[in-house]
């Protein structure tokens, strides 16, 4: 399952294949994308629109980010949010040491 979608891969990958393949049986893509939605108990046929959508981006036919791509885009995101967190840890850790080192000291 993909995370945060409640249906599995391989439903998925089939709804995509099933609208492949009734495309030729109704007037309009959206017309199969209904059907199927209804034949595999979707709610909503915006779901398998959605599936469509992303397979044909993934396969080259559409443009738009890979499924491929845009989970490394979330990698380095939190990555980089990550590295942030570093290192606006160590720039504080530097300002306290610095003013350390700028108190006179106790010690005579």
């Amino acid at each position: 399952m993909a995370r945060g979608s409640p249906h599995p891969a391989e439903l998925r990958e089939r709804g995509v294949r099933m609208v492949a393949e009734v495309r030729p049986d109704y007037p309009t893509e959206w017309a199969a994308m209904m059907a199927v939605a209804a034949k595999l108990g979707i709610g909503a046929a915006e779901t398998v629109r959605t599936w469509v959508r992303k397979a044909q981006v993934d396969a080259g036919r559409r443009p738009g980010v890979t499924s491929e791509k845009a989970a490394e885009i979330k990698r380095l995101k939190a990555e980089n949010a990550e590295l942030r967190r570093a290192n606006e840890i160590l720039e504080a850790a530097s300002a306290f040491f610095r003013a350390e080192l700028d108190r006179p000291s106790e010690r005579s």
